[in-house]
C-alpha cells in the first residue's frame, strides 16, 4: 500500500508529519479498513497490526447512537464521536472526524480525554508519546511530581476502580455488537419479575446465517451481526432490552407491553427488515428470522426461565411452520413433544438443503 498523504487546498502533509502533530490518529478508507494508525495509537490497539483490518473489529461506536458504521461517521463529519476498545480494558476514546478529498479516507483524531491517567498507566505511555502542545503533557507533570507513598496509593486506587468499571461493562455487554449479553438480560428479567411490571419476551434467531459464514468468512457474520443489531435497536424503544444470547440468538424484553396486535407488528416488521440483503464488500449476504413470543401475562407468577423456555418452545414452531415468521407461545405447546419435533424438523430441513444440522 503506498504511503496516505493528506493534501487540502495548498496543504500537503505525509504521515510522518502527521504523526508528530497527531500521534492518536488513524486513517479509514470508504471500506471502513485501517490505512494508518499514529504511533501512540498503534501502542493501545488490541491487536499488533491493526493496518487492513476493519475500523469496527478495534472500536466500537458508542454515541452519538444513530453512528454505527464508517459511512455514519462521514455523513456526520465533525460530531464529537465516542468510541470503546475492543480489549480486555474497554477503554473509552473521544474524537472527531474529517473527511479527506479524493478516495473517500476519513481522518479520525482520538484522545482519551479525563481518563488518560489511568491510560497512560494501563498502556505503558510516557510524555514523548503525545505532542509537544498537547495539555497531557502537563497534567503527566503534575502527576509525577506528587510524592511516591502519594502517587503508589493513588494509582492503586484508580487502577482497581478502572479495572472494576472495564469488567462490569465487559460482563454487562456483548463485544462485537454493543448489545446487553446474558447477564444483563437474566437482571432485567429477575427486576421487571419483582417489581411485578408487565412485560413481552421475544427470542429471535436468525435463519440462513451459518450460510454467509460458510460462503462468505467470518468477517461476513460479524458485519451482519452488526447490521442485524442496528436494526434492533432501532425497531425497539429506549427502554426495552435487546440481548445477545448466543451466535446468531437474540432477546428482546419489552416493559409494559403485552398487546399481542402490536407485539406481531413489531416482529413483522423486524422480519421484513432482517429479510433485505446486507451488503459486505459488494456481496449480498440474505438472512431471515424466526421469532418466538411469550407475555408476562400469561403467568400467575412469572419466572424467567420457564418464560426463556416457553418463548424458545415458540420460535421453534415458527421454524417448524417454514421460518421468516413469529408465533406466540400458548400453553398447550408446553407438553414439550412439539418442541421436539420442531428442532427435528428443522434440523432435517437444513440436510435436506446440504446445510449442517445447525438453526
Amino acid at each position: 500500500m503506498s504511503t496516505p498523504v493528506m493534501q487540502t487546498g495548498n496543504i500537503v502533509m505525509g504521515v510522518a508529519n502527521l504523526d508528530r502533530l497527531m500521534p492518536m490518529h488513524l486513517l479509514v478508507d470508504a471500506r471502513g479498513l485501517i490505512r494508518h494508525v499514529g504511533p501512540t495509537l498503534a501502542k493501545v490497539l488490541p491487536l499488533p497490526d491493526m493496518v487492513g483490518q476493519s475500523f469496527l473489529r478495534a472500536f466500537a461506536l458508542r454515541r452519538p447512537r444513530k453512528i454505527r458504521s464508517i459511512t455514519d461517521v462521514r455523513e456526520n463529519e465533525g460530531v464529537k464521536i465516542h468510541v470503546r476498545l475492543h480489549d480486555e480494558h474497554a477503554t473509552q476514546l473521544v474524537g472527531t472526524a474529517v473527511c479527506l478529498p479524493g478516495e473517500g479516507m476519513v481522518l479520525l483524531n482520538l484522545s482519551f480525554g479525563i481518563s488518560v491517567v489511568e491510560a497512560v498507566a494501563r498502556y505503558g505511555l510516557a510524555g514523548s508519546d503525545f505532542p509537544a502542545t498537547d495539555l497531557t503533557l502537563e497534567l503527566l507533570y503534575l502527576v509525577e511530581s506528587k510524592s511516591a507513598a502519594q502517587a503508589a496509593s493513588g494509582q492503586l486506587s484508580t487502577k482497581l476502580r478502572g479495572e472494576k468499571d472495564a469488567a462490569v461493562a465487559r460482563a454487562g455487554s456483548d463485544m462485537l455488537t454493543g448489545l446487553a449479553n446474558r447477564l444483563s438480560l437474566n437482571e432485567v428479567l429477575h427486576r421487571l419479575i419483582s417489581r411485578r411490571m408487565p412485560f413481552a419476551l421475544v427470542h429471535l434467531d436468525l435463519d440462513h446465517f451459518k450460510a454467509v459464514n460458510d460462503t462468505l468468512g467470518h468477517a461476513a457474520g460479524d458485519h451482519v451481526l452488526q447490521e442485524v443489531s442496528r436494526i434492533l435497536l432501532e425497531e425497539t424503544r429506549a427502554d426495552d432490552t435487546v440481548a445477545r444470547v448466543g451466535g446468531d440468538e437474540f432477546v428482546l424484553v419489552f416493559p409494559g407491553l403485552t398487546e399481542r396486535a402490536l407485539l406481531l407488528t413489531i416482529a413483522q416488521r423486524m422480519i421484513f427488515r432482517l429479510e433485505q440483503p446486507f451488503d459486505f464488500r459488494g456481496e449480498p449476504c440474505r438472512i431471515s428470522a424466526s421469532i418466538g413470543m411469550v407475555e408476562s401475562t400469561l403467568y400467575a407468577r412469572p419466572v424467567a426461565e420457564q418464560m426463556l423456555e416457553d418463548a424458545d418452545i415458540a420460535l421453534y414452531a415458527s421454524k417448524y411452520g417454514g421460518r421468516a415468521q413469529a408465533t406466540f407461545f400458548e400453553k398447550a405447546m408446553a407438553g414439550g413433544e412439539g418442541h421436539a419435533a420442531g428442532r427435528e424438523d428443522v434440523i432435517l430441513s437444513d440436510l435436506a438443503d446440504g446445510n449442517e444440522a445447525a438453526v
